[in-house]
């Protein structure tokens, strides 16, 4: 995890929210914390809402799948 977290502070130096969105999703998949993947999983799905990005839906479904996010 610790070269991880070394990736997500560089890619937010650099403002690269494409990079965020997969980043962040890994870290997600990383833990064994509900909660820890529940922050990691919004954060990836906000990055992926800004940039339009193409997991998008998938991320989201993955929330509410999780009860962390409302069905449409």
């Amino acid at each position: 995890m610790c070269d991880l977290n070394a990736q997500l502070l560089a890619a937010h130096t650099a403002r690269d929210h494409g990079a965020l969105v997969g980043l962040y999703r890994a870290a997600a998949a990383r833990t064994h914390d509900p909660n820890a993947a529940g922050f990691y999983l919004t954060h990836a799905y906000v990055f992926a809402l800004e940039t339009d990005h193409q997991d998008t839906s998938a991320l989201r479904a993955d929330l509410v799948a999780q009860g962390r996010e409302t069905p449409l």
